[in-house]
């Protein structure tokens, strides 16, 4: 049974930092990503990291978030800095491949994790 553990999202002021944390168990190595979901909206992909440590980020986040794995560990994690109250959202982490340079996302996801941006 594969698992997904997700941590470290939070309340936090614009312009802070959070760091999310996602731990694969019972799965061999995948690509990697993350996506949010915020109220009334679809659920979109934020970043995703190949086994090889090839990245793709959504436009509205690249240069503020950057996406990094532990392939020992099967792990993955997102650097969120200079958050904005649009960040605001549920981050879900995936499991999933490349094909063509893009990402596409698998069947197995975690918990989600809320993060909210706000003063």
């Amino acid at each position: 049974q594969v698992q997904l553990v997700e941590s470290g999202g939070g309340l936090v002021q614009p312009g802070g930092s959070l760091r999310l944390s996602c731990a694969a168990s019972g799965s061999s190595i995948n690509a990697m990503a993350w996506h949010r979901q915020a109220p009334g909206k679809e659920r979109e992909l934020v970043a995703a990291i190949a086994i090889g440590g090839r990245t793709k980020y959504v436009d509205s986040v690249k240069g503020r978030f950057t996406i990094s794995r532990d392939n020992a560990k099967n792990t993955v994690h997102l650097q969120m800095n200079s958050l904005k109250p649009e960040d605001t959202a549920v981050y879900y982490c995936n499991l999933g491949f490349f094909v063509g340079g893009y990402y596409s996302a698998g069947d197995r996801w975690g918990q989600g994790t809320q993060v909210t941006v706000s003063s």
